[in-house]
């Protein structure tokens, strides 16, 4: 789609190089499924959970202390994630603007094109005829976001 700024300035393109250390840990988050703790405040799913981590943990103290201490903690890491799958289920992610549609996708084009029109060749007519178009769109915009 492009940039749509919506405004009658034109766009400056620079290079700009620069180098961002990410750590490990950030790099790690976006891969982390995210379960739902807010279940934990019904009473029958936090029961549930507990169950089951004292379960797994029940199963855990059977391993030999002569085992590798990252082993044994991947062992508990993936016995709480088995857990929290079961009882808490995965977080819902919300979903923003559901009211944008294909007819809000087909006048962004619209406009794009009056905008393109109007920078190729910037005559009294284009700019009436981008004025216009913008128009439509934000009302377009505003009623599809009342009405959801």
């Amino acid at each position: 789609m492009g940039t749509v700024c919506d405004t009658e300035h034109y766009l400056v393109i620079a290079k700009v190089r620069e180098r961002l250390a990410v750590g490990k840990q950030a790099a790690q988050r976006l891969d982390r499924q995210r379960f739902n703790p807010s279940k934990l405040n019904e009473l029958e799913v936090r029961k549930k959970y507990q169950v089951e981590i004292t379960n797994m943990f029940a199963a855990l103290e059977t391993l030999n202390e002569d085992e590798d201490v990252n082993r044994i903690w991947g062992n508990i890491e993936f016995s709480i994630q088995i857990s929290a799958k079961e009882s808490l289920c995965m977080h819902e992610w919300k979903q923003h603007n559901s009211w944008f549609d294909e007819d809000c996708l087909d006048s962004l084009d619209q406009r794009k094109r009056a905008k393109i029109q109007w920078v190729q060749d910037p005559c009294q007519r284009n700019i009436n005829t981008l004025n216009r178009v913008k128009r439509e769109v934000s009302r377009l915009f505003r009623k599809k976001r009342r009405n959801f």
